[in-house]
């Protein structure tokens, strides 16, 4: 295992050997979830690097997830971006460090804002499979931090603030966004668990009294280490189904990445137009 007091040195071999397949030099990275892989094919100029192959990173096992570092362009090269095809979660029993690995990495590398994506089970009332919602905050239900351990302060320091770990400017980009794409963006709060087994139904209603709107098994850990290390965060659920107790269907991973095909050219339309936005400009904070 991986204490968090030697990420730094790990991230300098990683980063020394993307640098040295190529000379992309990401301006934001992606966490590509379930059914979303697919974006990183769009890229222009891309270099794919297996996760394998890159030093110190974990290989995901989950089904959809494909395992790849890919970088290369968007907005007719106007944005330089890396994105993970895939990401490792806490219940495949990775530690905390390997979780947030990939992020970590897509900062140092010179990503200063980072989009993050996940398929989630849907709580608010007339939540339906195929929403999309952007996380205006989220609730870390795992009970563990990436920032537990020892500081190490060449990534941030001890104490970061996480009042707006997901930046507003942003998400009032990706609101025009989907407007003009003719659809209204969902907002509200991920709650993110350890899984890998569903919810209970009576942790769906106790998680709705927390006041969360979606949950999932991922971001949260993301978010905050990119957040420690200074980096601007966007996130974004598909609702692929409605959490436990809230109908009478059986929960199952099949029914999650259908969800996240039938609605990826959406998503993907989604994060394109925000990757645009953001290349022209737009998204800065006030």
């Amino acid at each position: 295992m991986h204490s968090e007091s030697a990420q730094a040195p790990r991230l300098e071999k990683a980063v020394a050997y993307v640098k040295s397949q190529t000379s992309v030099a990401p301006e934001v990275g992606l966490v590509l979830g379930s059914g979303l892989g697919g974006y990183a094919d769009t890229l222009g100029d891309r270099v794919v690097l297996p996760f394998a192959q890159v030093p110190g990173m974990p290989v995901s096992r989950v089904v959809g997830h494909a395992g790849n570092l890919v970088l290369g362009t968007v907005a007719s090269g106007a944005l330089r971006v890396a994105a993970m095809q895939g990401r490792v979660h806490l219940y495949e029993g990775h530690p905390v460090a390997d979780v947030v690995f990939g992020v970590r990495l897509m900062i140092a590398l010179g990503a200063k804002t980072i989009l993050v994506t996940n398929a989630a089970g849907g709580i608010s009332e007339g939540m339906v499979a195929g929403d999309l919602m952007l996380l205006e905050d989220h609730l870390n239900m795992t009970a563990q931090s990436p920032l537990t351990g020892t500081n190490e302060s060449a990534l941030g320091v001890r104490f970061p603030d996480m009042t707006r770990a997901y930046d507003p400017a942003l998400g009032a980009l990706a609101d025009e966004v989907a407007a003009a794409q003719g659809f209204k963006l969902l907002r509200g709060v991920y709650a993110g668990m350890l899984g890998p087994q569903y919810e209970t139904p009576a942790e769906v209603r106790m998680l709705r009294t927390l006041g969360a709107h979606a949950v999932g098994m991922s971001t949260v850990l993301e978010t905050i280490a990119a957040r420690h290390m200074g980096a601007r965060v966007l996130g974004f659920s598909c609702i692929t189904n409605v959490a436990a107790g809230l109908s009478k269907e059986t929960l199952n991973h099949a029914e999650v990445t259908d969800t996240a095909e039938r609605v990826k050219g959406r998503f993907m339309a989604l994060l394109e137009g925000v990757l645009v936005g953001i290349a022209a400009g737009r998204g800065v904070a006030a």
